[in-house]
């Protein structure tokens, strides 16, 4: 039998775990990368930690079996992770801590990075590993300490520690013990038996990815919840939404409602009176997602109490800001308001800090802008909004628009803007109203980079005159 048989028998044990090990940090260290949410750091400091001690095992077989004969780097290898492995676990620690026990092992974290980093700076220099060594095995030892008391009594668990486990409990004095055993043999001077640490860290990895797992999962179940119940309040909002489109003579409607994520800001509403008049509000919410969808729940609400004065705009919006004002608490909201009458011909206008209301004259071919603005709702209790009338003719449009029509920019950071959004009405002034809508999204969209998600909630209503 050759003399590298037996070697490589006494090394294989090395090998095989080394690569488990690399292998299992590695699967850890991709997930953390590809979900990239703060409680995938867990996983990341715990696929460097096992992953580095892997790597240590690999190069230390590698040295002993001479695969790379005459380099130097599987020894240096070896050096780096034994200087620098306590601080992914350290840190892996101080995610599942609160408190005083976090403060510490962070502190913990930068005396093992600064210590590694000047005994790595001496062995460089030098070619001496062990300057230092004593220090990281002591922090080491001070980390296991720490931890494994805070693991062993309950009450400490429950003040310091994000996660109580039976799996801890039972695993961690058993680390403790052995790593403790087996420091203090190295710094005595003895030789502990070589599996001692290979199986210690071995249950250290069961217990790691185990809290892990157990930590990840149960911030999946509870993201899952979450979209269920914003599920079910995007069913909500749109049920507060009209359900189809009102039925005026001489009047042909199109609406569209794009929200940015599952609620929205956005609102829109019809009130139609009979079949000759009808009255459209449009509201913006400052901001995104729940606390603006509900404020819009809030004026589907105070609409109810308004209705009366459906054909004063002035009045309707005064009504409706001294009513939300109180409860907006930051929640800044413009609003637009118009009242049409097909039977008389006439229109009124007015806004609360909305972008302007646009009316294509289709006999003179103008655009005329309309821009009758109060304060937006929020600011003051008491506000006058000031009312303008218009006069409609056969083939006329309106439009109402919230800002996320106009504030979508280009790769070059240009905003669409006003004049592109009237612009785009004019060219396709030809179009039906419901081919209008589609015209005037898809050149939006076009204007866009490629890829680009929505970035406010959008909402467009445009009424032809017949």
């Amino acid at each position: 039998m050759t003399p590298e048989v037996p070697l490589l028998r006494e090394q294989l044990g090395t090998l095989v775990v080394g690569t488990i090990f690399s292998f299992v940090g590695l699967v850890a260290l991709a997930v953390a990368v590809i979900r990239r949410r703060r409680e995938f750091l867990l996983l990341l400091w715990c696929g460097c930690f096992i992953g580095m001690y892997g790597v240590r095992l690999l190069a230390q077989a590698a040295a002993a079996l001479s695969l790379a004969p005459g380099s130097p780097w599987p020894d240096r290898l070896d050096v780096v992770v034994t200087y620098m492995l306590v601080v992914p676990g350290v840190l892996f620690w101080v995610e599942l801590t609160v408190g005083r026990l976090r403060r510490i092992l962070q502190w913990f974290s930068v005396i093992g990075l600064v210590n590694g980093t000047i005994g790595l700076g001496y062995f460089a220099a030098t070619g001496s590993r062990d300057k230092v060594l004593p220090l990281n095995s002591l922090l080491a030892i001070a980390m296991l300490i720490a931890v494994g008391v805070a693991v062993a009594l309950p009450r400490l668990s429950r003040t310091f520690l994000v996660v109580q486990s039976r799996v801890l409990a039972v695993c961690l004095p058993a680390i403790a013990i052995a790593g403790l055993y087996y420091t203090a043999a190295v710094l005595l001077g003895f030789h502990p038996s070589r599996g001692i640490e290979p199986a210690a860290f071995a249950l250290w990895v069961f217990a790691l990815g185990y809290v892990a797992a157990q930590r990840v999962f149960a911030n999946e179940r509870r993201l899952l919840a979450i979209e269920g119940e914003l599920e079910t309040a995007r069913r909500i909002q749109f049920s507060i939404l009209p359900e189809g489109l009102p039925a005026i003579a001489g009047l042909r409607i199109a609406a569209a409602y794009h929200p940015m994520s599952a609620v929205a800001g956005d609102f829109y509403q019809f009130i139609p009176v009979d079949p000759h008049r009808l009255g459209v509000l449009v509201a913006d919410v400052s901001g995104h997602g729940v606390p603006a969808a509900l404020i819009s729940s809030m004026i589907k609400v105070a609409m109810q109490s308004v209705v009366r004065v459906a054909p004063n705009p002035g009045e309707l919006l005064g009504h409706l800001n001294r009513i939300l004002s109180p409860e907006l608490h930051g929640q800044l909201t413009t609003a637009a308001y118009l009242w049409i009458d097909t039977e008389t011909q006439l229109a009124r206008y007015s806004a609360a800090g909305h972008p302007p209301l646009l009316h294509w004259k289709g006999a003179q071919g103008e655009l005329e802008r309309l821009e009758s603005n109060g304060l937006l709702f929020g600011i003051s209790p008491e506000c006058d909004y000031p009312v303008r009338t218009l006069s409609l003719r056969p083939s006329d449009r309106l439009v109402l628009y919230t800002d996320g029509m106009t504030e979508p920019e280009s790769p070059t950071g240009e905003a669409f803007g006003d004049r592109r959004l009237e612009r785009a009405l004019g060219a396709h002034r030809s179009f039906p109203a419901s081919d209008l809508l589609q015209r005037m999204l898809v050149e939006l969209q076009r204007w866009q980079p490629p890829g680009t998600l929505q970035q406010d909630d959008i909402t467009v209503i445009v009424m032809d005159v017949l």
